[in-house]
């Protein structure tokens, strides 16, 4: 089911009455969500991604804008008539009723035409239950369950209903760091198999690139950038979204241009054909680092950080506006007992220049 929101744009009375105003929380989203795919709604804490979903789900009416689900406009339908299946950050499961019983329930409820005889139910629920791996735990309540064991029913209680579109809003979250790789693997391989169109939101970049096909970058209501997870990566239209992706995040320095050549702290690091003199923000991928005895740019040693088949490089210089210089080399490469500093020529792709007033990216030929 193909997903387009166009103009939506959601706004919140200010919670200050004496202040008065009011807070934009989703400005001028336009975006068609293509059947069958996953989405991820990425961005910090307050950035409007949850508000989006709600939108989408019905629980929140758009200020203006419109909503469809294919060809038709669900603006104005309550949230039960839009074939949604909706799964929060905490699970909502009943803790008096068994796995089996959570995920018939939203089946029991349909009335009318729309009523199913109990052995199709609990062939509905026997088949997601399968899906989802929980069938042999049906007898079960949610308190006899692993925190990735609760979510999966909470999936299944979603899927169970053959929705058209699969809401999940940050539905790893209250899980260990290795129960949610492990989940998100199954949320991923979930949706291949059904082929619902998926939007999954989360503050977590390394989750939202890890398994979507197309990621939705936001701030303050407001979309930054959207494609492929990779591509956005690579090729990022603001500071905002390069510092965004990224793990260990980008190395931004204050810079600067002259002659088509990029200088940081007073030496020359990079050729940049057809950037015009002026200082800028440079952010350099973490493995845009060479080695090199004659690189341009010296860096004070702090640490070295081995992480296997890599080397983690944390050094100082005196134009970093991130907390440390973070490099990853190939783990041949060893510094000499007593080093001290390290000198870099850097990959030209890995090297990004923006506005220091718009932050906007400033492109440059390599």
């Amino acid at each position: 089911m193909k997903v387009e929101l166009k103009n939506l744009t959601k706004i919140f009375p200010s919670r200050n009455k004496k202040a008065g105003g009011e807070v934009v929380a989703v400005n001028d989203f336009n975006f068609t969500i293509p059947d069958g795919k996953l989405v991820g709604l990425l961005g910090p804490s307050g950035c409007g991604k949850s508000t989006t979903l709600y939108m989408i789900s019905g629980l929140q009416k758009p200020t203006s804008g419109q909503i469809f689900f294919g060809d038709e406009d669900v603006t104005e339908l309550t949230p039960e008539n839009r074939g949604i299946g909706l799964v929060f950050q905490n699970y909502a499961l009943y803790p008096h009723m068994t796995v089996k019983q959570n995920i018939l329930f939203p089946l029991q409820n349909l009335r009318g035409e729309d009523k199913l005889p109990k052995e199709e139910m609990l062939e509905r629920a026997y088949r997601v239950a399968k899906l989802v791996q929980i069938d042999e735990l049906m007898d079960r309540k949610p308190s006899e369950l692993s925190g990735g064991q609760q979510q999966r029913v909470a999936i299944a209680r979603a899927l169970v209903k053959m929705p058209r579109v699969l809401l999940l809003d940050e539905p790893l979250s209250n899980l260990d760091a290795r129960l949610r790789l492990q989940t998100r693997e199954e949320i991923r391989r979930i949706q291949k198999e059904t082929g619902i169109t998926t939007i999954f939101v989360t503050h977590d970049q390394e989750e939202a690139m890890s398994i979507s096909d197309v990621i939705v970058v936001m701030k303050l209501g407001v979309v930054q950038q959207t494609g492929k997870p990779q591509q956005i990566y690579d090729d990022p239209c603001n500071l905002f979204v390069a510092k965004f992706l990224g793990t260990p995040p980008i190395n931004v320095f204050n810079g600067e241009v002259k002659g088509e050549v990029l200088y940081i702290g007073g030496a020359a690091v990079l050729s940049v054909p057809g950037v015009e003199d002026k200082a800028v923000f440079v952010g350099i991928r973490p493995e845009g680092f060479i080695p090199d005895e004659a690189g341009g740019l010296l860096c004070e040693v702090s640490g070295v950080d081995v992480m296997g088949r890599d080397v983690s490089i944390v050094s100082k210089h005196k134009e970093m506006l991130t907390p440390s210089v973070r490099s990853i080399v190939d783990a041949d490469y060893t510094l000499a007992e007593g080093q001290r500093e390290v000198r870099y020529a850097l990959k030209p792709h890995k090297v990004f220049l923006f506005d220091k007033t718009t932050e906007e990216r400033i492109y440059f030929g390599v």
